[in-house]
């Protein structure tokens, strides 16, 4: 059983991130293309395949409606979790549609209620998101770069930086008021925590 999934989604693709020799490989839609063009061969294909144009040529295909409920990412990542996956890496999953973005983000928010971890990547950011919990993120990726942090639900509370310019300590983050926004690392490791909620946590990561 797989821990780890990788998925590829038909955006902004990360280059530098490719999946590791032991995780399952899951190929959203126009994701295949994105994977099969740098040779790599997914483990499933999953979607409608509207951005594909054609069903792919490949022994393990889930094809869906086009007109559905859930987007082919949030297929992909249930697909993931029914074979134990509970570590993924989402890349091709920002730039493009702005509502297919939102989407992407909610799945990171998904994940975590499913006691799941999730890493949305893009060009120049990354995405998480964590439910009552802790996340560390090191000095020598962060330094001089900034971050923004979002409650998912209507609020989360007992949230606490450290390791920031601007820090907080045991704070209330609402939906209707961004005062996480632009945050900036400095030059010692950073630590971000929630007691209650879901916050959605996205950093620059270019030069």
């Amino acid at each position: 059983m797989n821990e780890r999934c990788y998925i590829a989604g038909a955006g902004e693709f990360v280059e530098s991130v490719l999946p590791a020799d032991d995780d399952y490989i899951i190929a959203a839609d126009g994701g295949y293309t994105a994977l099969t063009s740098r040779g790599i061969v997914p483990d499933l294909v999953v979607g409608d395949f509207d951005s594909l144009g054609d069903i792919p040529d490949h022994p393990n295909v889930v094809q869906s409606p086009v007109e559905k409920d859930e987007t082919d990412m949030m297929l992909a990542v249930k697909e993931g979790l029914d074979r134990g996956c509970r570590l993924f890496t989402i890349n091709g999953g920002l730039g493009g549609r702005l509502d297919q973005t939102f989407a992407n983000i909610q799945i990171l928010a998904y994940l975590a209620e499913n006691e799941a971890f999730g890493t949305l990547l893009g060009l120049d950011t990354c995405i998480i998101a964590i439910k009552g919990g802790e996340v560390e993120l090191s000095v020598d990726t962060t330094k001089g770069k900034r971050i923004s942090v979002f409650s998912h639900g209507e609020k989360a509370e007992g949230v606490t930086l450290k390791g920031f310019k601007y820090p907080l300590e045991n704070a209330t983050v609402t939906n209707t008021y961004p005062i996480g926004t632009s945050n900036e690392f400095t030059d010692e490791d950073a630590v971000i925590s929630v007691e209650n909620g879901t916050l959605i946590i996205m950093w620059e990561t270019g030069s």
